[in-house]
């Protein structure tokens, strides 16, 4: 199936133009308010494979670049996800990218500028990258901590997107086509969500995402009981801390 993608504004024409002049793309915004479901969809949209890559504090330029390894008896390289798509001219995205170690930005700078070029210093290449070829990375400000954010010179190599959820009408749409629900559940839980995000005095590290409420969308659709919907897939994953979790239930108890 072909990723369904709903614009909020002009993030289709911003990254088509990018990708026209072959510049580098970066997404900010906070989980689950369609970062990846939006490369998904231009990737379709361009008719460009798409390899995508989620970074974790482990995550290192070898990870990403390629390594040796032992097969049959013989030491062979093996490309990582960034080398293949450099080759073939893929799209390539590398999701929270400020979560990865930072010899990772270092040896993707060449790919970043003028030069389109990775350098791969176990083996002694120096690849351009074929065309089609699109680097795309995303970060979230507000969930990285001060030393996993990204540096300025690094961010002023990309052309930056800027997401945020949708506005009511939107994520109402978005939510009903996601999950088959009706318009008149799909409207509760995001009014739900809309408060849940205006409730800056509850220690909520991350907040009620598009995601977790197609999420909640989705468990009704399938028959399960709003409340307890809401309470598996937004009130649980948002927090751990008992006080915040009757407040919550009771904002689900009164949309429900």
């Amino acid at each position: 199936m072909k990723p369904w993608y709903r614009p909020v504004g002009h993030e289709v024409t911003v990254f088509a133009s990018a990708y026209k002049q072959a510049l580098p793309v970066l997404l900010k915004g906070p989980t689950g308010s369609g970062k990846s479901r939006f490369v998904e969809y231009m990737a379709d949209q361009l008719d460009r494979p798409l390899i995508q890559v989620a970074c974790n504090e482990d995550t290192s330029a070898s990870d990403l670049i390629g390594r040796f390894l032992i097969k049959g008896g013989e030491t062979v390289w093996v490309d990582g996800p960034v080398t293949r798509a450099v080759r073939a001219g893929s799209f390539l995205y590398l999701d929270e990218v400020a979560e990865a170690r930072e010899d990772v930005m270092v040896v993707l700078h060449s790919l970043s500028d003028f030069r389109r070029t990775l350098y791969i210093d176990k083996t002694g290449e120096s690849l351009n990258a074929a065309p089609g070829f699109q680097m795309t990375m995303s970060f979230n400000p507000g969930y990285q901590s001060r030393l996993k954010e990204m540096k300025p010179s690094t961010r002023q190599r990309f052309v930056t997107i800027a997401f945020d959820f949708p506005t009511l009408d939107i994520e109402v749409e978005i939510v009903s086509k996601e999950s088959g629900v009706d318009l008149s559940i799909a409207k509760k839980l995001c009014a739900l969500g809309e408060q849940i995000r205006k409730l800056t005095e509850l220690p909520l590290k991350e907040t009620a995402s598009t995601r977790l409420l197609v999420y909640a969308a989705k468990l009704i659709q399938a028959g399960l009981h709003p409340r307890l919907a809401c309470d598996s897939s937004i009130v649980q994953t948002i927090t751990d801390d008992a006080e915040t979790v009757t407040a919550l239930r009771d904002l689900v108890e009164l949309r429900f």
